[in-house]
């Protein structure tokens, strides 16, 4: 069973500790978790390789072979499941038009992302959760339209983990909303998550996490011939793309560059993720993505969204952006039997733990502070109940400024705390707790005094 996380217990009115106590698997969560099926995921796959290909500039109108069928069917599934919400889930294409762009688009393209959203039952809560993955496949040319694209794993692993996320997430209410969406236009440019992430921010979308899966469900490298299906790697910026000139100064000055958003989120997947999947360790990758390649996170970060790149340990490039064919004896191209599902399953757990737990926690705490008006060895942190949401109480996440990952969460049912360590030395953040333990993600405290 998976180690318990110890958290210290102390009173909200002086330093002493109280007790230790447990981190438990909401049990909610826990069922869930053991309702993601490799089967499922594994008929998902099967059936988008059987379109085909599923390139950004195939066909839109033929109702078996190319995108524009995919990303139907994708809808398909999601109005299956939207059967059971009393109208809670609605499913749709989200369309727009692209002309040629002298790149990657050579002809005209109706553009479409496959898009259901699961709205939350709390009207005064406007944040969004969002699960990603690209529908688009591609071979050796990237414009080749044309070709068998399986795209088994790129990223048809994704969109099944979006879609089994949908129909087990679908039959709980949540007072937060969220979307699921299979993005089109990936291997072009990022063209769906784009026009998606400029919607939101044109809109004033609250959205409040993004989970790009794209890429995991290999256990297997080229070259090092690497093995492994119990580590995942997420993926996150540190320093804000977005308005990076107007916080900087805050920035340098707190030492923060360590404690962006979305580097935030990429420590809350790890801590839930791990929480409620054995077998499999969560290794946070301090970029925004691998090396200067990109993701559908990246429009999202890039509009001041807070959003990961998840995807498998070790990519076999043998099986990726390939023309399948057998060349000296070795099979190219992304086929579905070079895919690991119990490893998928995981992986798709980790999303589905995190959504459901996100999505179930209050509003993050308001105006949190950390009191500088005079120089002490202690630290007092204090801040207001969230908007929206009823609390249990609050988590103070602490950790050392040389340290990757929080190390401590103290719990306290008010609203401020002093705590015997020196913000000379740590870092602190806070979260909302609710009263089934469930966390908001956490916020790092700016000056008060």
């Amino acid at each position: 069973m998976k180690k318990a996380l110890i958290l210290l217990a102390l009173t909200a009115a002086g330093y002493a500790t109280v007790a230790q106590t447990i981190v438990s698997r909401d049990p909610l969560i826990e069922k869930m978790v053991s309702q993601v099926s490799a089967d499922s995921l594994q008929a998902y796959i099967d059936q988008l390789v059987k379109f085909g290909t599923r390139h950004t500039m195939s066909s839109t109108t033929d109702p078996k072979r190319g995108i524009g069928a995919a990303r139907n069917w994708v809808v398909q599934k999601f109005n299956q499941f939207a059967v059971k919400t009393n109208g809670r889930m609605t499913a749709y294409v989200d369309t727009t038009t692209l002309q040629p762009d002298g790149r990657r688009i050579n002809q005209q393209v109706n553009l479409g992302n496959a898009m259901a959203v699961l709205k939350g039952t709390d009207p005064n809560d406007k944040r969004i959760f969002l699960i990603s993955g690209h529908l688009d496949s591609r071979v050796t040319d990237v414009m080749n339209a044309k070709a068998d694209a399986p795209g088994a794993n790129d990223d048809a692993s994704g969109v099944a983990a979006v879609i089994e996320s949908a129909r087990i997430l679908s039959q709980t209410a949540y007072p937060a909303t969220i979307i699921f969406v299979a993005v089109s236009g990936e291997e072009q440019g990022l063209l769906g998550a784009g026009f998606l992430a400029e919607k939101a921010k044109k809109e004033n979308w609250q959205i409040e996490a993004v989970l790009n899966n794209d890429i995991m469900g290999s256990n297997n490298s080229n070259e090092t011939n690497i093995i492994d299906n119990t580590r995942l790697r997420v993926f996150s910026e540190g320093l804000p793309a977005y308005e990076l000139d107007k916080k900087a100064g805050s920035i340098r000055g707190m030492g923060l560059e360590n404690d962006g958003p979305s580097r935030q989120l990429a420590r809350y997947v790890k801590e839930v993720g791990e929480r409620y999947v054995d077998h499999l360790e969560i290794k946070l990758i301090y970029r925004n993505d691998r090396f200067l390649r990109g993701g559908d996170h990246t429009p999202f970060v890039q509009r001041g969204f807070a959003a990961v790149r998840i995807t498998e340990m070790n990519e076999n490039f043998l099986h990726q952006h390939q023309d399948v064919r057998i060349e000296k004896g070795v099979q190219y191209g992304d086929l579905r039997e070079f895919m690991d599902f119990e490893y998928l399953r995981k992986n798709t757990a980790v999303n589905l733990a995190c959504l459901a737990n996100l999505a179930g926690a209050p509003g993050v705490p308001a105006e949190v502070k950390i009191d500088v008006k005079n120089l002490t060895n202690s630290s007092y942190l204090y801040w207001k109940a969230p908007v929206t949401g009823k609390t249990k109480g609050y988590y103070i996440l602490m950790r050392e400024t040389s340290e990757a990952h929080w190390q401590k969460k103290i719990f306290t049912t008010e609203t401020s705390i002093r705590l015997p360590y020196s913000k000379d030395n740590y870092f602190f953040a806070v979260q909302s707790v609710s009263e089934n333990g469930q966390e908001s993600l956490p916020v790092v405290p700016t000056v008060g005094r």
